[in-house]
């Protein structure tokens, strides 16, 4: 049936109702061009290359051993986490599971643990230890270079442990996080101190960015510094940050 009989009319309305959608579609692009930062470029290329097949055994070795500062430190940072029973905790950047299953511990069955990393071959050996060690609450997730693959509001904190410098599109993962955190929620980094005339030549040239640079980089993401602390470690920072509204606003507005 025809609801405008008269031509003239019906293309007046058609129009109308085409401007509208186009209109709306707009809307909408604009919308999600705001909440998604743009393309972002590789802040440093094949920074990933090792951890995409990586040799588990040799990693174990290397990251649980005595001679690595967040290894031997871990009592320490885990109570600068200030974990609670219950909680729901990401561990972005897991590697072998190290703080993983401490968190799990920590948090107790109530809670959870979501173990994200780029290499399948990590987390097949957290799932793994997990099972062997009876740790029931620890679930892994793939993730992507320019995201973590957490869903919407699903944790109460995210803790990142020497990775920060190995996002290679440090923004979009942020923005991640930020999505993914229950508001209100923590985001803790603990990441390499990068100070010429302070760092060993191989953390300044592996390292991208300052304590500095890391900061403000989360600031612009949607987060509030709370607190560091500074005498844990000598060769690693430990910063403490909450998650508040998106900082990012549409172009134009004030």
């Amino acid at each position: 049936m025809n609801w405008f009989p008269y031509p003239e009319k019906d293309h007046a309305m058609r129009s109308a109702s085409n401007w509208l959608q186009l209109s709306f579609a707009t809307s909408i692009a604009g919308l999600l061009a705001w909440h998604s930062p743009a393309q972002e470029k590789s802040v440093k290329p094949g920074i990933n290359d090792q951890f995409r097949k990586p040799e588990v055994a040799k990693f174990v070795e290397r990251f649980e051993g005595e001679s690595r500062e967040v290894f031997d430190k871990r009592a320490e940072v885990l109570k600068a986490l200030d974990l609670k029973p219950g909680m729901a905790v990401a561990d972005v950047g897991a590697g072998t599971g190290l703080y993983t299953r401490l968190i799990a511990k920590a948090v107790g069955q109530q809670g959870k643990v979501l173990a994200v990393d780029i290499a399948q071959e990590f987390l097949d050996h957290i799932g793994k230890t997990a099972a062997e060690q009876k740790i029931g609450n620890i679930q892994v997730i793939l993730g992507k270079d320019a995201s973590t693959g957490l869903p919407p509001a699903s944790v109460d904190l995210v803790f990142i442990c020497d990775t920060y410098h190995h996002f290679e599109f440090p923004s979009r993962i942020l923005e991640s996080i930020h999505q993914a955190l229950k508001p209100g929620g923590r985001l803790v980094i603990v990441d390499f101190i990068r100070e010429p005339g302070v760092s060993r030549e191989w953390i300044l040239g592996h390292v991208r960015a300052s304590q500095a640079v890391v900061e403000r980089e989360v600031t612009q993401g949607g987060f509030r510094k709370n607190s560091e602390i500074k005498d844990i470690m000598k060769e690693n920072y430990l910063v403490t940050f909450t998650k508040i509204a998106d900082a990012r606003k549409p172009e134009g507005s004030r």
